[in-house]
């Protein structure tokens, strides 16, 4: 039985995609903002107390911003993790694969985001 109140991560995924093959990014720079995307929407649902996370990708002329909203007023955490834990590297991943990422809170929850510049620029 599907979940109709979870967004599909396949209908997030290529929406991104789409508007970035468009725009001329290359499909290394894609494939890192679809993961870091998509890590982003894990994190509202398993952590965020979300099942239907709003996602803003926003397109500049050389900048991707993508953000990911929750109801959770608890800050991501990017602290250290057991080295066999199975959870808790998300983030990590979010900020090796992001130019920058942050977090804004929110009067109902908190956006996380990150930033993906195409010329390479921090």
């Amino acid at each position: 039985m599907r979940n109709i109140n979870s967004p599909s991560l396949t209908l997030s995924r290529d929406a991104l995609r789409d508007g970035m093959t468009n725009a001329g990014w290359p499909p290394s720079l894609i494939a890192d903002a679809e993961l870091a995307m998509v890590e982003l929407i894990v994190n509202a649902w398993r952590h965020g107390e979300t099942t239907s996370p709003v996602i803003l990708i926003d397109h500049r002329v050389d900048t991707l911003r993508v953000a990911v909203s929750d109801r959770s007023p608890l800050l991501p955490n990017l602290g250290p993790h057991a080295l066999l834990s199975e959870t808790g590297r998300g983030l990590q991943l979010v900020a090796g694969l992001s130019h920058r990422w942050g977090v804004d809170p929110q009067h109902l929850g908190k956006t996380v985001w990150f930033e993906l510049r195409q010329d390479g620029a921090a």
